[in-house]
């Protein structure tokens, strides 16, 4: 179980490295990497999309030199 749990979050956090270019790409980006996400994990779409959401686009603005 805790491999599986691992194997998740390497696989969100690669997925939020692709920032995008604009915010709107960037949101877009997060949100579908929180959504699928949450549908493997069973908790719930529209938090793991809004949560992805932010997560990418405050990683984005913070580590710019990075995407």
């Amino acid at each position: 179980m805790r491999i599986k749990a691992t194997l998740i979050g390497l696989f969100a956090l690669s997925t939020l490295a692709a920032c995008g270019d604009t915010f709107g790409e960037q949101a877009l980006i997060g949100a579908g990497a929180g959504t699928a996400t949450a549908a493997v994990v069973g908790g719930n779409l529209a938090a793991g999309a809004v949560v992805g959401s932010a997560a990418n686009v405050v990683y984005c603005k913070e580590f710019s030199d990075k995407c």
